[in-house]
């Protein structure tokens, strides 16, 4: 079997998803288009090479329909040789989609490949593609559907996490991102977001709060109580946990992910392939794997992915240098930690999505990029890279960096 060796990454900022964002004016095949020309100006890459392009878009409708990264690679200039395809796995749509394009790779049926994704959540907003399970009542009451939100609620309640904790976790986000943001972290992988006239409308990543503080989180109210207790999700949920009495609500916007817009592309490609077309590879991918879980709870797979992985190389969660957890509400990274048994201190150095944003689509292809340059910054050797996703998944990539 081949190695998936990754060559190059960029990203766009993240932009606040809402109308007054930044990036709110700028089509969802623009911000494609970005990161699909940086990938092939800054490698000065011959895009003839390049076998398929698969982007994870979690809503792929409206303007993110029509299998936008084809699309997008007719508007950056690509060879018309070089295919698209978009993949959904809710939010692990981006980081699916670069295990499948390092899948070809691997398999011998690509040379380049690139992975990432997209997601204009201003323009596009989430649930706008609608779906069998929050539609069929039917299917709801079997499957004892509740919003991703209860989910988070029941795994603070469950496995104790307070509110203080919840809201310490998203301080560590915002000053950790901060640091990051401060020390010029990010300015490797980010690529300014230009409009018509070729103006730079966003060159950073506009959600992070250097000043917040845990007083300024303690004055919101929970985002999800009135929904669990108005709407019956509470009952559905305890229900499928009678061994905890009450969910209590300690979620709200301060600790959950930020909605944002986005796009990231990863580019990954064989030894001979990168030697050809004069490129350097800076990491490769070992493994990966996904995994499905109770779905009621919904968001603890992480920690059951990221075993599957490390498990295919021999490897134990002590044997890898940094985490990536997507920080899709704070007790997801707090329940992976205590699952797996690791300090705080080495999941999401660099803050995570409740600083930065979750570009639903296009977060995985991020946190690939933000793990191997930490590593190549701190010249650690390995990092595992994991979301939660709706419905009850998970899905995770173990990288390494190369000398």
């Amino acid at each position: 079997m081949e190695h998936a060796y990754i060559y190059d990454h960029a990203r766009t900022p993240r932009g606040k998803g809402k109308p007054d964002g930044s990036l709110h004016t700028i089509p969802s095949v623009r911000l494609a288009t970005t990161v699909l020309s940086a990938i092939r100006d800054r490698n000065q890459l011959d895009t003839g090479l390049i076998d398929d392009i698969v982007f994870g878009i979690a809503t792929p409708v409206h303007e993110q329909g029509q299998c936008l990264p084809r699309i997008a690679a007719l508007a950056a200039g690509y060879d018309e040789r070089v295919a698209g395809i978009q993949v959904n796995r809710f939010c692990g749509s981006g980081l699916d989609a670069c295990n499948i394009a390092a899948a070809k790779v691997m398999a011998g049926q690509a040379d380049f490949a690139i992975g990432g994704g997209c997601e204009s959540m201003s323009r596009t907003p989430i649930m706008s593609d609608g779906g069998a399970w929050t539609s069929d009542p039917q299917l709801a009451f079997a499957t004892h559907f509740v919003p991703q939100g209860i989910s988070a609620d029941l795994v603070a309640t469950k496995w104790g996490y307070s509110r203080g904790d919840l809201d310490a976790f998203a301080v560590r986000s915002h000053q950790l991102a901060a640091q990051a943001q401060q020390q010029g972290r990010f300015l490797g992988s980010i690529v300014p977001v230009k409009n018509l006239l070729g103006e730079a409308v966003l060159a950073y990543d506009e959600t992070v709060r250097p000043d917040c503080r845990l007083e300024h989180l303690q004055s919101l109210k929970p985002s999800f109580a009135e929904m669990g207790s108005k709407l019956g999700f509470n009952a559905i949920a305890t229900q499928r946990y009678p061994e905890i009495e009450a969910i209590e609500h300690r979620h709200h916007a301060g600790n959950s992910s930020g909605i944002v817009d986005g796009a990231s592309a990863v580019l990954f490609g064989s030894r001979a392939a990168g030697a050809k077309a004069g490129l350097r590879p800076r990491g490769r991918v070992l493994s990966f794997a996904e995994i499905g879980s109770e779905p009621t709870i919904m968001l603890t797979a992480p920690a059951a992915a990221a075993q599957k992985a490390l498990a295919r190389m021999g490897m134990q969660p002590r044997d890898v240098d940094l985490y990536e957890v997507n920080e899709a509400f704070a007790a997801v990274p707090l329940r992976f930690a205590d699952a797996l048994g690791l300090p705080v201190d080495r999941i999401n150095v660099n803050g995570g999505s409740i600083a930065l944003g979750h570009p639903l689509g296009a977060t995985g292809g991020m946190l690939i990029g933000t793990a191997l340059d930490e590593l190549e910054r701190t010249g650690g050797q390995t990092a595992l890279i994991t979301l939660c996703v709706g419905a009850g998944m998970g899905v995770a990539t173990l990288i390494e960096r190369l000398a």
